[in-house]
C-alpha cells in the first residue's frame, strides 16, 4: 500500500482527479492502494445529502459538489484530510464494517494522543465530550467521515481536526447537525502537532487495515456506522 503525505495545500479538484485515476486503476487490477495524507485550502464540499438550506454562506469559500456520503463538511489549513483508496473485494464487501473501521482507526490515533474520541448514535463522526467551566459537559465533533465506493474500489475518507479556523466551520451547519459544536486538538489543549497525528494515524494503520480482512474475528458491531 502506498502512504503518501503532502505538506503543500492541495486543491480539491486535483485531488479528486488522483482518486479517480486510482480508483479506475485498482478497478483494472492495477496500481497499488492508496493512503493519501494532506490539507486543502478553504473549501466546503457538499455529500449525496447535502441540504441547501445548511449552506449558510455560500460565496464564503468554493463549493464543491462531491459524490461521496454525507452531507455539508468543511476542509482547510489545519485539518488534516486522509483521502483511502483501497479494494474491498480483497477484504470485506460489507460497507457498513468498512466504515466502522475507519472510525476505529480515527479513534485508536486520537487515543494515541491522549484524546478520547467517541460514536454517537445516529451521527456520522467521532466526538470528544467536555466539561465546561459552568459544570456542564459538551459535545463536539472532532473528525468527520465520508465515503464512496466505486466498483468495489473507495475513496474520499476521514477529516481530523487538528488546528484548523473553527470560525469557517459557521458557513454551514456541518453533516447538518445545528445543536452542537465542533472542535480541534488544538482547541482541547492538547499538545499535538499535525506530524504526531500522521505518526499515530501510521502507527494504528495495522489495526485499522487488520478490521476490513475477510472474516476479521472482530467483535465490535458496526449499528452505530452510517
Amino acid at each position: 500500500m502506498e502512504w503518501k503525505t503532502t505538506d503543500q495545500l492541495i486543491p480539491y479538484e486535483e485531488a479528486l482527479g488522483f482518486m479517480e485515476d486510482r480508483v479506475a486503476a485498482l478497478a483494472n487490477g492495477e496500481g497499488e492502494e492508496c493512503i493519501w495524507l494532506l490539507e486543502h485550502p478553504p473549501l466546503y464540499t457538499a455529500g449525496t445529502s447535502a441540504d441547501e438550506a445548511d449552506l449558510l454562506t455560500a460565496d464564503r469559500f468554493p463549493v464543491y459538489q462531491t459524490g461521496r456520503g454525507g452531507q455539508y463538511t468543511y476542509h482547510g489549513p489545519g485539518q488534516r484530510v486522509g483521502y483511502v483508496m483501497v479494494d474491498l473485494s480483497k477484504r470485506t464487501l460489507d460497507v457498513k464494517k468498512y466504515v466502522f473501521s475507519l472510525e476505529q482507526w480515527i479513534i485508536d490515533s486520537l487515543a494515541t494522543l491522549g484524546i478520547t474520541g467517541e460514536r454517537r448514535e445516529g451521527r456520522v463522526g467521532i466526538w470528544v465530550e467536555r466539561t465546561l467551566p459552568n459544570g456542564f459537559t459538551q459535545e463536539d465533533k472532532i473528525a468527520a467521515i465520508g465515503v464512496r465506493i466505486s466498483r468495489r474500489i473507495t475513496f474520499h475518507g476521514i477529516a481530523i481536526n487538528v488546528s484548523p479556523n473553527l470560525e469557517h466551520f459557521s458557513g454551514i451547519i456541518p453533516c447538518g447537525i445545528n445543536a452542537l459544536g465542533v472542535t480541534s486538538i488544538e482547541d482541547m489543549g492538547v499538545d499535538a502537532t499535525m506530524e504526531d497525528l500522521d505518526n499515530a494515524l501510521r502507527e494504528n494503520l495495522p489495526d485499522f487495515i487488520a478490521r476490513q480482512t475477510v472474516g476479521s474475528t472482530s467483535k465490535a458491531s458496526p449499528a452505530a456506522s452510517a
